[in-house]
C-alpha cells in the first residue's frame, strides 16, 4: 500500500479585481509564507525510514520586485526521529575509546539509546536482508570485554596505535572477517580472522574462525614523530631524534620493500572455542548493532558513511 499524506490549512493568497481589465493584485494582509506538513503514514511491510516534510509557497516577493518568475514549491527534508537518534548515539560515543573508557553514566545512555533504536529497527529479519548486512563494517563501540585487553595495550603504547577494527561481510559466499589495523612510526600492518557462517534464524548467525592472518607491514608516505611521549607518568623529550629521522626512513624503506614481497603469515584455528553466534537487533544501510553471547553489544558504522565523520 502506498503512502499517503494529508494536507492541512493551505492558506493562500487572495486576489482583488476591481474591474475586468485590471490586472490581479495580491492582498497583502496574509503572509507571502504559506507551509504545507505532511505527515508520512508508514506501512507495516515496508523498511524505509519515516521522513517529515515542510513545503513553503514562494511568492513573487521571494524572487524580487523584477523578476517574472512565477511561484514554486521548495521540499525541506527534514531528519527522521531514528536519523537523530543515531546522530545522538554516535555523538555518545566520543572519548570512550571504542567503550574502554566509558563511565557508567555513559553507558546507561549509550545502551537507553541502542534500546530505543532497536525497538524501531526497520529490518526485522537481518539474515534474510544479506545486501545490508554485505560490506566493510567500522567498530565504533563495544561492551565485548575480550578486546578491552587489546585496547588497552593500545592506549599504554604511545607510538603504536589502533587505527581501525573492523568486520568486513561477504553475503556471497558467508565469510567474516575480523580485523585490526595496527600503525607506528613508518609503517601500518593488521592481524585478522576469517570465519563461516550459518544462518540459524531470521536474526542469528553461527560463526566458525577457520583461520589467522598477520598482514605484511605496510610502509606510510613518512614518519612523523611526536615532540614527546608520556610513558610510565614521565614525560620523555623526542625532539633530539628528530635529526635521525631521515636514516631511519631511508632504512625503513628498505626493509619494507624487502618484508612486502613476502606474502601475509596465515596460521590454523582449529580450537573448540573458534565458535560464536551473533544476533543482529539492528540494521539499516548505515548502522547495525549486534549482540553476542554473553549480552555483549557491538555498534558498527558502514564504511564511508557520514555517520564516521567527526
Amino acid at each position: 500500500m502506498a503512502s499517503m499524506a494529508s494536507v492541512s490549512q493551505f492558506p493562500c493568497k487572495t486576489f482583488q479585481n476591481s474591474s475586468p481589465n485590471s490586472k490581479l493584485i495580491p492582498s497583502t494582509s496574509l503572509s507571502p509564507v504559506n507551509r504545507i506538513n505532511f505527515s508520512a503514514l508508514s506501512n507495516a511491510k515496508s523498511t524505509k525510514l519515516k521522513q517529515s516534510f515542510a513545503v513553503r509557497a514562494v511568492s513573487e516577493d521571494d524572487w524580487g520586485p523584477d523578476s517574472s518568475a512565477p511561484s514554486v514549491a521548495v521540499v525541506e527534508e527534514k531528519p527522521s526521529e531514528i536519523d537523530l537518534l543515531k546522530k545522538k548515539l554516535v555523538d555518545s560515543f566520543y572519548g570512550t575509546n571504542r567503550g574502554l573508557s566509558a563511565s557508567s553514566e555513559t553507558r546507561a545512555e549509550i545502551v537507553e539509546l541502542i534500546t530505543q533504536l532497536e525497538a524501531k529497527n526497520p529490518t526485522p529479519s537481518p539474515t534474510e536482508a544479506l545486501p545490508l548486512l554485505n560490506g566493510k563494517w567500522i567498530l565504533a563501540y563495544t561492551t565485548f570485554s575480550g578486546l578491552f585487553p587489546l585496547l588497552s595495550r593500545g592506549a599504554a603504547l604511545p607510538l603504536v596505535k589502533i587505527e581501525e577494527i573492523s568486520q568486513t561481510i561477504d553475503s556471497v559466499n558467508f565469510t567474516v572477517q575480523n580485523s585490526v589495523l595496527f600503525s607506528g612510526p613508518g609503517a601500518t600492518t593488521s592481524i585478522s580472522t576469517n570465519a563461516k557462517f550459518e544462518v540459524r534464524s531470521p536474526k542469528r548467525v553461527q560463526i566458525k574462525f577457520e583461520e589467522g592472518v598477520i598482514g605484511t607491514p605496510q610502509l606510510t608516505d613518512s614518519i612523523v614523530l611526536p615532540d614527546n611521549v608520556e610513558f610510565l607518568g614521565q614525560k620523555i623529550d623526542l625532539s633530539p631524534f628528530k635529526s635521525l629521522l631521515t636514516s631511519v626512513e631511508d632504512t625503513a624503506s628498505s626493509v619494507a620493500k624487502t618484508i612486502s614481497s613476502r606474502p601475509p603469515l596465515k596460521f590454523s584455528i582449529s580450537n573448540r572455542n573458534a565458535e560464536s553466534w551473533l544476533l543482529t537487533t539492528y540494521l539499516d544501510d548505515e548502522l547495525r548493532i549486534s549482540r553476542g553471547d554473553g549480552g555483549s553489544i557491538f555498534v558498527l558504522i558502514k564504511a564511508g558513511s557520514l555517520l564516521l565523520t567527526p
